[in-house]
């Protein structure tokens, strides 16, 4: 697989690219990281690449530098909702990953799912909250347990798990701090398996093990005792099935580039999906170059062909 991922670009091709990380989002911190990882590996490679921390002064620096093209490692909101990606439309910049509608589309986990429902695709039943009274509805009629989560985040920022009423009004308000619109699901019990795709080919299957009670934010960026299994233990026609849910999900979406989904297995062997990350994490902890690598690509490599997207993407 790994021949027809690779980048066979010259690094002078890209000319002056910009990585844009940190932002003002609840995700900042992952993307400080990722950022300068992405960056890192760009001049190793001999990439014309710099920085920028995008702020209150993204405006100005866009205007001073040159640019010809960006590479967008912004995680959560302001770079991974469509305003980053409409921006640089405006601008007449180049950028990996997803366009506008799929950038937007995909950091609303409630019209994604929608959008999945409509298309017959497997996606948890759920409810929308946003009183005490929708609370207790959903409580009646999804049954306990569930987990809730604000629509338009990411990194499992502000998710918690619920057994009864009360402790789902309690989360319910606490993801409210994060996102007016608050969503919560039923629990699939199970394990869970994270699926990338790159330039259009799906990477191999991840599943995930954690003693906490779901993959959290501690579990995806700081847990020493997470579990990352590569092969993913499914028997091979079970892992094509994934990957081929995992493709159309993607292409429901509209995603471009690079975009990794997160799908969960139910005791009856029946999978679920549950969200589709359009800028996945690239930290040391992050799960789409692991399938990178088990696939043949080693970190650097992995950036290119990402980058590479940004010129051989159609459409844009």
């Amino acid at each position: 697989m790994s021949d027809t991922l690779r980048c066979t670009l010259e690094p002078a091709v890209f000319g002056r690219v910009a990585v844009l990380y940190g932002g003002k989002s609840a995700e900042r911190a992952v993307s400080l990281k990722s950022g300068q990882a992405v960056l890192e590996a760009l001049q190793a490679a001999g990439v014309d690449a710099f920085g920028i921390d995008v702020g209150d002064d993204f405006l100005q620096r866009l205007s001073a530098e040159r640019i010809d093209r960006a590479f967008i490692v912004l995680h959560g909101r302001g770079g991974e909702d469509g305003s980053m990606q409409g921006l640089l439309e405006c601008a007449g910049i180049p950028y990996t990953g997803s366009g506008i509608l799929a950038s937007a589309l995909a950091m609303d986990k409630l019209r994604t799912k929608q959008v999945w429902q409509s298309l017959g695709l497997p996606t948890p039943r759920h409810a929308v909250l946003a009183s005490v009274e929708d609370c207790h509805a959903a409580a009646r009629e999804l049954g306990f347990p569930l987990i809730v989560k604000p629509a338009h985040e990411g990194s499992s920022i502000g998710m918690a798990k619920v057994a009864e009423v009360n402790e789902l009004v309690a989360a319910w308000q606490a993801a409210g701090e994060y996102d007016s619109q608050v969503l919560v699901e039923q629990w699939i019990n199970g394990p869970e398996f994270t699926i990338a795709m790159l330039r259009g080919q799906v990477l191999p299957a991840i599943r995930l093990g954690t003693p906490h009670t779901f993959y959290d934010y501690d579990a995806k960026y700081l847990a020493s005792d997470t579990q990352y299994r590569i092969p993913c233990g499914l028997e091979p026609e079970r892992e094509e099935e994934l990957k081929a849910l995992t493709a159309r999900a993607c292409e429901a979406v509209g995603t471009q580039g690079w975009a990794r989904a997160d799908v969960m297995q139910d005791a009856e062997g029946r999978f679920w999906l549950l969200e589709v990350n359009t800028v996945p994490g690239m930290t040391d902890h992050s799960l789409v170059p692991m399938a990178a690598k088990a696939a043949g690509l080693d970190f650097q490599q992995l950036v290119l062909a990402i980058l590479a997207d940004s010129i051989e993407a159609r459409g844009r």
